[in-house]
C-alpha cells in the first residue's frame, strides 16, 4: 500500500532542534563530533572483538552484536539531523520518516531484548559457573542473539504495517528532531486509538518485558555476590557486570521516561530522546572498554600486532 494515493501531506517539518543560525551551528559541530566519536568507538570495539580469539566467548560475542546495534541506532537519526542543521527548511519526508521509525524500532527493540540476554549470560557466570560451558554454548548463544534480532524486527513491523495506513492531512511540524511513533499520532488524521494500543502493548510486553527479566537476572546476581564472604571477591565478582548494568539503566532509564511521558512537546522529550539515541551509543564502547580489563588487554594486544606490521624506522 502506498500513502500517497490517499495522504496529502508528503512531507513533514522537523523542528525539534530550531534556532538562531550560530545555535544551529554550534549544534551541527557537537553532534557531528559525537557522532564520529559514536562511529569510531564502536568500530573499534567490533574490530577488537573480531581480531582477538580471547574475546571470542558469549559475552563478548553479545557486545559485537550490541557495538553494530549502537552503529544502527545513533545513524538511523543523527546523519538526518546533520543534515537539517545546515538546512534552513528542516523537511523529511513521509517515507523516509515512517523509514526511520521503523529502523528506530527494530534496534532498539532488539537493543532491549539484546542487554536482557547479556544479563541472563552474567548471571550465568556468576550463580552457575560449572555449568557456564553447557548453559552457554556456541549454539545457545547464537540462537539469544539472532532471536533477539528477530523479536526487535517483529515489534518494529508490526507498528509501522498499522502506521503505513494512517493518513497526514493536518499539521505538518513535528516538534522533535527525528520521527518517533508518538509524534506522528497528533499529525495524523486518522483513527490512531488501534496504533496507539499496539504500540502500547508492544512497548510493555517488550520493554517491561525485558526489563523484568534484567532486574530478575540481577536479583540472583546480588544476592550471590552478597553471599561471598571475601570483600575482595565480591568487588571482583560484582566488577565483571558493572559496565553492563551501566549500559543497561543508561538504555532504560531515558528510554521509559521519553515513553512514560504525555506528548506534551516538553523539552525533557528532546532531552530524554537524545540520551538514548545519541549519547548512549556514544558511551557504550566507552564503558566497556574503560572498565573492562580483558578489552583493554586486547586493545593491547591488537594495537602490538598492528604495529608490528610496520617496519621500524
Amino acid at each position: 500500500m502506498t500513502w500517497g494515493n490517499h495522504s496529502t501531506t508528503t512531507e513533514f517539518i522537523l523542528i525539534g532542534l530550531s534556532g538562531g543560525p550560530k545555535i544551529q551551528a554550534l549544534l551541527f559541530v557537537l553532534f557531528l563530533g559525537i557522532y564520529l566519536q559514536t562511529l569510531m568507538g564502536n568500530l573499534l570495539m567490533l574490530l577488537i572483538i573480531w581480531v582477538d580469539v580471547h574475546l571470542h566467548t558469549p559475552m563478548y560475542i553479545f557486545l559485537s552484536h550490541l557495538s553494530f546495534l549502537d552503529l544502527c541506532f545513533s545513524s538511523t537519526t543523527v546523519p538526518k539531523l546533520l543534515e537539517n542543521l545546515l538546512s534552513q527548511r528542516k523537511t523529511i519526508s513521509v517515507g523516509g520518516c515512517l523509514a526511520q521509525v521503523f529502523f528506530l524500532y527494530d534496534t532498539g527493540g532488539t537493543e532491549a531484548c539484546l542487554l536482557a540476554v547479556m544479563a541472563y549470560d552474567r548471571y550465568v557466570a556468576i550463580c552457575h559457573p560449572l555449568l557456564y560451558g553447557q548453559m552457554m554454548n556456541n549454539h545457545i548463544c547464537k540462537w539469544m542473539a539472532w532471536g533477539s534480532w528477530s523479536l526487535g524486527f517483529l515489534d518494529a513491523f508490526i507498528n509501522i504495517l498499522l502506521a503505513l495506513n494512517l493518513d497526514f492531512c493536518g499539521d505538518k511540524f513535528i516538534p522533535h528532531y527525528s520521527c518517533e511513533l508518538p509524534s506522528l499520532f497528533p499529525l495524523s488524521c486518522s483513527d490512531v486509538s488501534t496504533n496507539f494500543t499496539v504500540m502500547l502493548c508492544s512497548t510493555l510486553l517488550h520493554g517491561l518485558g525485558t526489563c523484568v527479566l534484567i532486574i530478575f537476572s540481577y536479583s540472583l546476581i546480588v544476592s550471590t555476590i552478597l553471599g561471598i564472604s571475601s570483600s575482595t571477591g565480591r568487588s571482583k565478582t560484582f566488577s565483571t557486570c558493572s559496565s553492563h548494568l551501566i549500559a543497561v539503566l543508561l538504555f532504560y532509564g531515558s528510554a521509559f521516561l521519553r515513553y512514560a511521558m504525555p506528548n506534551s512537546d516538553s523539552p525533557l522529550e528532546l532531552i530524554f530522546s537524545v540520551q538514548y539515541s545519541v549519547i548512549t551509543p556514544l558511551v557504550n564502547p566507552l564503558i566497556y572498554s574503560l572498565k573492562n580489563n580483558e578489552v583493554k588487554a586486547a586493545l593491547r594486544r591488537t594495537l602490538k600486532k598492528i604495529s608490528s606490521t610496520f617496519p621500524s624506522s
